[in-house]
């Protein structure tokens, strides 16, 4: 049974990274061994479980079927195997985390380092997305999100900063060359570094001042997708290329050396920072109760 219970998980990683060599690099098994592995679960059930081809690979419909069974019940076979865990001098074992890009940059930093060596025998994965997702389905043990994108039936934490802001910045060049906004409105004569959702959706700039909320929808050169194509987007807004709208700990260290100034700061808005969430319906893992521990200390 131990092989079998292998096969199952060398094939949900599979079906979740979306091919063997993928599911390789974040594994400690090579791509013919995972291979090798499907092929004998495929064998044991007498029903193909993926479509291979030279460029992709997929799951047939028994296999999603499987892969969608799989991933709750899996997930239940660890936490009841971690609970041996606790009879350990120190918890062991792989914690996964999905967050949003910003997250990631800006408040992960603070906390992984310390964490990881505090507990020496936990190994951290960051999945970043900006989506909000279904945890168990996407084999993550808590997520990191924003009060108002919390999934319901959850417990949350607070993690990080609890007061962030959006704010507008721009090089001084720019500014000399096109002059500074001096209400939101007039950013709609201005160029503009746009980001976008995952989904497709462009982010609209929200602003606020004395109780009046202005949105708008700006042009613009560059617009990028949410994550670490961000970093393009603010070069180019030092370089002069345009105005870029953004959490003030991701432009902080550009308006601190001067490459950028506030643009419309009466009108930046403050909001609350993220939580740690995770599922209360079953026993945490070691490494997720560690991590839920470290953040209540901090």
């Amino acid at each position: 049974m131990a092989a079998d219970l292998q096969d199952l998980y060398a094939f949900l990683s599979v079906v979740q990274a979306g091919g063997f060599r993928e599911a390789a690099r974040t594994g400690n098994d090579s791509a013919s061994k995972l291979s090798e592995a499907v092929r004998r679960l495929e064998t044991r059930l007498g029903v193909r479980l993926l479509h291979r081809t030279t460029r992709s690979v997929s799951p047939t419909e028994a296999g999603a079927r499987l892969a969608e069974r799989l991933r709750p019940a899996l997930a239940e076979v660890q936490a009841s195997l971690d609970v041996v865990n606790h009879f350990r001098d120190r918890p062991a074992g792989v914690l996964r985390l999905n967050v949003p890009a910003n997250v990631a940059r800006t408040v992960l930093p603070k906390i992984v380092t310390p964490f990881l060596q505090r507990y020496p025998d936990i190994r951290l994965e960051v999945v970043v997305e900006d989506s909000l997702v279904d945890l168990l389905a996407a084999g993550c043990d808590a997520g990191i999100r924003y009060d108002e994108r919390l999934e319901q039936d959850m417990i949350a934490l607070p993690i990080g900063p609890r007061t962030q802001r959006i704010i507008t910045a721009a090089a001084p060049a720019y500014l000399q060359a096109r002059g500074t906004p001096e209400h939101p409105r007039d950013l709609l004569q201005h160029a503009c570094m746009r980001g976008q959702f995952s989904g497709g959706a462009i982010l609209i700039w929200e602003f606020e001042r004395d109780g009046e909320i202005v949105r708008i929808d700006p042009p613009g050169p560059l617009q990028v997708r949410l994550g670490a194509a961000f970093d393009l987007a603010v070069q180019a807004a030092v370089d002069g290329l345009g105005i870029i709208h953004l959490f003030d700990d991701w432009l902080r260290p550009h308006l601190d050396s001067g490459a950028l100034v506030p643009v419309l700061e009466p009108w930046w808005q403050s909001f609350s920072g993220p939580y740690l969430y995770y599922s209360g319906r079953r026993h945490l893992p070691s490494p997720l109760r560690a991590f839920v521990d470290f953040v209540r200390e901090g």
